[in-house]
């Protein structure tokens, strides 16, 4: 039962060596991380279409409720880029943007995204995500953070941009180009000039000055908060509102109440699918992250426990009035630097952080929309990677295609129509490549036991003797391709005697791909030829024993494709000292 109940509540399992020395270790990362990550909470909430503090009530619940059943002892959770964009091109479908339905619609999402994740994660349905491709993926994440993007310059041109693919939006900003506004634009570029060259120049420099670079990344990471101090400030000082730059505004103090989010039936039905989609990027997005850091400090995570995790912080934000929530990079490049050892700086983040929103958010009045569209655009570029296109399509054309349509739909249609084209793609692809399983005709390397293509090694053959190697488990999808290529083979070598099906990628085989066999023997049988097997495993031995195949087998099941050779060959070739041990794997 301990070992159980340790299973679902991994926070045990670290609490239980929780010592004075951890906890300072994860306390002064969640001071730097919560500082650090404020501006980003709050402008990630603008993404969504809600408000600012939104974006903070997203920051406390859920980071705790991860804290207690998440595996990344360094995952942040809370408010991301990609999965507030997907957010609000979702809620956007149902409610319009700024009215109180289109908040509950954003709450409504959190909730059924989070439910959507408990059950795969109580299921252990983890493996789904690895049925979406890295190029797929890739396409997906570059389409989106170019949409990100594009969306936040109405903050940095203080102007209205309305759509949900690049096409509309181009044409909004084509229209809205009159009413720039000139305070506007001038504080947005001003930010965006000195972020960038933060992001990409202050690092080198603090090197050639023979700073640590742990010091040097999280200064360089402190650029968006010092952006955001030095803007408020002078925005308050010199009254820059009243020139018309759009600020945040009165932010409310506290917490919501919390309760479960007050919509019709229909309006969750209608979240079902663009809730399941998130569930999936969510999950990729944040095990990828929670996997590389983990790697870092040789530690490991559970796949599957990470679902229970996020569903469980989905589940929260729902409740206290947040939005859709994933592990995110910055925050947790950020915790990882600073320190953090457990998962307790994750809720120790969230404590601070509550703190923050109880008392300070006054703070928050002059802040520039500008600044923090600045924020979003410098932080999404990271996901932008245009090389990959050209590094993918160079090593597979079909990889390739994948990740180019993914990122044509995604940026021309919308994100919840490129991450579907994502998934059909990927699907299609692998059930393409496993219907055409490779296959090789091989011969015997000259004084040799080993076996290759015979059109890519100088080999001996027997016109009285084939051997087709197979390079992929048979199973329904591909058994028939299996049929015609052997017939298709058979048909040129009128001398052959005897066909050997060589086996060792075989991993598995279906009751579909075993009618084919029993097929392809009677045939082979009917031509007067016999039909062999070579090093086939144990466990698909053991599936073809329960069957009538074996004994209705025209020739044998040989332990390794050499004792094939030598029996249906040539005999006296077989050389003492290379007798095999009788065991199969």
């Amino acid at each position: 039962m301990g070992r159980r109940l340790l299973d679902y509540f991994p926070c045990i399992d670290w609490l239980r060596s929780y010592n004075r020395n951890l906890l300072a270790s994860d306390a002064s990362a969640a001071i730097i991380v919560t500082i650090l990550v404020i501006p980003q909470s709050l402008a990630f909430a603008l993404l969504a279409g809600l408000p600012p503090e939104a974006g903070l009530y997203a920051s406390i619940l859920p980071a705790m409720a991860y804290a207690i059943f998440g595996t990344g002892n360094t995952l942040a959770v809370g408010p991301v880029a990609l999965i507030s964009l997907m957010s609000a091109a979702a809620v956007g479908d149902v409610a319009e943007a700024g009215t109180a339905g289109y908040a509950v619609a954003s709450v409504a999402l959190a909730l059924v995204s989070g439910l959507m994740l408990l059950i795969m994660g109580l299921l252990r349905l983890g493996f789904l995500s690895n049925f979406i491709s890295h190029p797929v993926i890739s396409g997906f994440i570059t389409a989106s953070g170019l949409l990100i993007a594009a969306s936040q310059l109405r903050h940095i041109f203080g102007i209205e941009l309305a759509g949900d693919n690049l096409i509309e939006l181009a044409q909004s900003f084509w229209l809205s180009t009159g009413a720039v506004h000139g305070p506007t634009l001038l504080v947005g570029m001003l930010a965006l000039v000195f972020l960038y060259l933060v992001r990409h120049y202050l690092a080198l420099g603090l090197s050639r000055l023979g700073i640590e670079a742990r010091i040097s990344g999280m200064l360089v990471r402190s650029g968006p908060i010092i952006a955001v101090v030095v803007a408020t400030s002078l925005a308050a000082i010199m009254n820059l509102d009243d020139l018309g730059l759009s600020v945040v505004g009165d932010v409310p103090s506290g917490l919501p109440a919390l309760g479960m989010p007050d919509g019709p039936l229909a309006l969750f039905q209608a979240l079902l699918v663009p809730a399941f989609l998130i569930s999936i990027v969510t999950f990729v997005e944040s095990v990828s992250l929670a996997h590389k850091l983990a790697a870092r400090r040789k530690e490991r995570i559970s796949p599957d426990q990470e679902l229970l995790g996020l569903g469980a912080a989905n589940i929260a934000s729902a409740l206290s009035g947040g939005f859709a929530v994933a592990g995110g990079f910055s925050r947790s490049i950020v915790n990882f630097d600073a320190g953090a050892r457990t998962p307790a700086a994750g809720a120790l983040t969230a404590v601070c952080i509550g703190v923050v929103t109880f008392f300070f958010t006054s703070l928050f009045y002059y802040l520039p929309h500008a600044i923090l569209g600045a924020t979003v655009i410098i932080a999404v570029l990271t996901l932008v990677d245009v090389t990959v296109i050209r590094q993918t399509w160079m090593y597979s054309k079909h990889d390739g295609a994948a990740l180019i349509s993914t990122l044509a739909v995604t940026l021309l249609i919308g994100v919840t129509a490129g991450i579907l084209t994502g998934i059909a793609l990927s699907l299609i692809l692998y059930l393409w490549r496993t219907s055409r399983p490779h296959s090789a005709l091989v011969g015997r390397i000259y004084g040799s036991e080993h076996f290759r293509n015979i059109h890519r090694y100088k080999t001996e053959t027997d016109p009285h003797l084939m051997i087709l190697r197979v390079d992929e488990s048979l199973y329904f999808a591909n058994a028939r391709y299996l049929e015609d290529r052997i017939y298709t083979l058979i048909l040129e070598q009128p001398q052959l005697t005897d066909f050997v099906l060589m086996c060792p990628a075989v991993n598995y085989i279906d009751a579909s791909a075993l009618e084919s066999l029993e097929a392809i023997n009677g045939r082979l049988s009917d031509a007067g030829i016999r039909l062999h097997l070579s090093e086939v495993k144990g466990p698909v031995m053991d599936r073809l024993d329960k069957s009538t195949f074996l004994k209705a087998l025209t020739g044998e099941v040989f332990l390794s494709t050499y004792r094939a050779w030598c029996k249906l060959h040539k005999a006296e070739e077989d050389s003492p000292g290379t007798e095999e041990v009788e065991v199969q794997s």
